[in-house]
């Protein structure tokens, strides 16, 4: 199997070991694609997905730019969504990819969208 992917792997356990989201602080992970990023925020406790954002939504979908352009704008997107459900906490989780670029981006989004973490 390719060593990146089991690296990843070992490092997404690693995290999960520490953070778990709760009712009133979710937790936000973030799936990156070589094309697209994904954020949801999941409350751990009752196993659900409380909100989610994507570059592939219809509402982000004619955004151009670079891609952690686009990172940012989906921040901000699941955000707001959250924001409209009474959620203004969560924890993030990078789901082991480097806080850098595209993550970063995304999660500086959300901050200014008005999410603490």
């Amino acid at each position: 199997m390719n060593t990146k992917v089991v690296n990843r792997q070992k490092i997404r356990y690693r995290i999960r070991k520490k953070v778990s989201g709760t009712p009133t602080s979710p937790r936000l992970s973030v799936f990156r694609s070589n094309s697209d990023i994904y954020a949801q925020l999941i409350d751990d406790t009752n196993g659900a997905t409380i909100a989610s954002a994507s570059s592939r939504d219809k509402a982000l979908k004619g955004i151009t730019g670079t891609k952690s352009e686009k990172a940012k704008q989906v921040g901000a997107a699941v955000a707001a969504k959250a924001i409209a459900l009474g959620v203004n906490k969560c924890v993030f989780d990078r789901n082991g990819y480097l806080y850098h670029g595209r993550v970063q981006q995304l999660a500086e989004g959300a901050r200014e969208g008005g999410l603490q973490f």
